[in-house]
């Protein structure tokens, strides 16, 4: 299936790798750590290398599900939107048209959950529906081997176990499974085998229920201790005078007919930490969503926010200036080209790019969080260029740069290595202590589960 030896590129070294039929493999790694290269590799896009063995499959027998290919697909469905040119709503390609034709009753769609949303366009899919339809794309396209990048991520527990059994069986399809995930946590017991990548330079650490390759992983993932300075906060929840961050009463949610949720009431306090959690399609990004008002629903409903009665001639603006977001669908909007020290900078304008000239204490203010989360080095790069999990990091310090009194985390830590996502969750800890903004969380995780989080909504 995969044998290379003394493969050498100018991001991407592999000494000995050797994956034989039916094996499960998972390779680890860092954000930055180069794995994307490695997804090059595996279909023929990586060029200009020396190697003294190598063997892949076909590449039209390799299927990657990155969160980098739903980008691109998600980017060149806005390129084909024709909303502007016709009465009606351009929903763009419909989920069953990835789908081979002749495959539309196959068992598996009602496994991954998706019988319902075959109608559906990609652009009305959450992100991990999307990611479940790229997996069952190249599944019934009949790939050899299978890659999946961080695939678990943004998906409840139901979700997440019914994927892991389908993609455990899929050897005995003579289908090869390899998993690139940035968490030990997600590794599945069925998966046989481990590789850790680092700076771009793979090395097998052997069978995953050997204890000596939970000891070499121990090793190379103990996190550091941060001593850095926190950076400065430019106001204080002391100049809040409502007694409401949020109130919402009554809401209903519905698109076509179907309701999203209905009754839902919510009242959230100044510094009244809130954790929202629920099964994918419950309706917690649409809270969201109707709370920062990209949801236009928020004006047929009862919902105070930030001391603004919805509809009461208020701007989206004047609501977003006391807010910080970091959501999937924040994150694949965010499409503007600009080096990563601009992205952090344009937080402070709720602005998709930067088109005013920041102040000096803006500018020192973006290094010193661009510095704790461990990209003040890339402060000149591309955000585009950037690993998914790099680009997250800096929308994470993009929305924490204004100390905003609302904080808003929609899945924050998706796509973090394990060592960064602790890193995200110690921020919040001591934002906590800062007292200066209020949080609300929606995550799958269990142990984002936090102590400082002392209203639950379950949806």
């Amino acid at each position: 299936m995969i044998e290379i030896t003394n493969f050498k590129h100018d991001n991407l070294s592999i000494k000995q790798w050797k994956m034989t039929e039916n094996e499960t493999w998972c390779v680890l790694g860092r954000n930055g750590s180069g794995k994307e290269y490695l997804d090059q590799l595996l279909t023929g896009e990586l060029f200009d290398y020396s190697v003294d063995h190598f063997h892949l499959p076909k590449s039209n027998k390799v299927g990657i599900v990155s969160f980098e290919a739903q980008q691109v697909i998600y980017e060149n469905e806005l390129k084909m939107d024709a909303t502007d040119f016709n009465d009606s709503n351009d929903i763009g390609t419909q989920a069953k048209n990835f789908l081979p034709q002749d495959n539309l009753t196959d068992p598996l769609i009602a496994q991954f959950g998706l019988e319902h949303k075959l109608e559906s366009g990609y652009r009305q899919l959450s992100t991990g529906e999307g990611r479940k339809l790229l997996i069952l794309q190249a599944i019934l396209s009949g790939v050899d081997l299978l890659v999946c990048d961080n695939p678990f991520d943004s998906l409840d527990e139901a979700s997440c176990d019914a994927l892991s059994t389908i993609l455990a069986l899929l050897p005995q399809q003579n289908i090869n499974v390899l998993l690139i995930l940035s968490n030990r946590q997600d590794i599945p017991t069925w998966c046989q085998k481990v590789a850790f990548i680092e700076r771009g330079q793979l090395d097998v650490i052997g069978e995953f229920d050997n204890e000596e390759t939970k000891r070499q992983l121990d090793a190379l993932l103990t996190p550091k201790p941060d001593n850095l300075e926190w950076p400065p906060s430019i106001k204080s929840l002391s100049d809040y005078e409502h007694p409401y961050i949020v109130k919402l009463t009554n809401g209903k949610v519905h698109y076509g007919g179907v309701n999203v949720f209905e009754n839902l009431d919510v009242t959230i306090k100044p510094l009244q930490h809130t954790l929202i959690t629920g099964k994918n399609g419950s309706g917690k990004s649409t809270l969201m969503q109707l709370i920062t008002g990209d949801c236009t629903q928020c004006y047929s409903n009862d919902i105070e926010v930030l001391g603004f009665k919805r509809g009461s001639g208020e701007s989206i603006w004047q609501l977003k200036e006391h807010m910080g977001i970091v959501s999937s669908e924040f994150h694949r909007q965010y499409r503007v080209k600009g080096e990563l020290l601009t992205v952090v900078l344009s937080g402070f304008f709720d602005s998709v790019g930067l088109y005013q000239k920041p102040e000096n204490y803006q500018i020192d203010i973006a290094r010193k969080w661009l510095d704790m989360v461990g990209l003040l080095s890339c402060q000149h790069a591309m955000f585009q260029e950037l690993s998914y999990g790099e680009q997250r990091l800096a929308l994470i310090a993009r929305a924490l740069v204004k100390s905003p009194y609302l904080l808003i985390l929609d899945e924050p830590t998706q796509g973090l290595d394990e060592i960064n996502r602790h890193r995200v969750l110690n921020f919040l800890e001591i934002l906590v202590q800062q007292k200066h903004s209020t949080l609300i969380l929606v995550s799958h995780r269990k142990d984002e589960h936090l102590p400082i989080f002392t209203q639950h909504i379950r949806l």
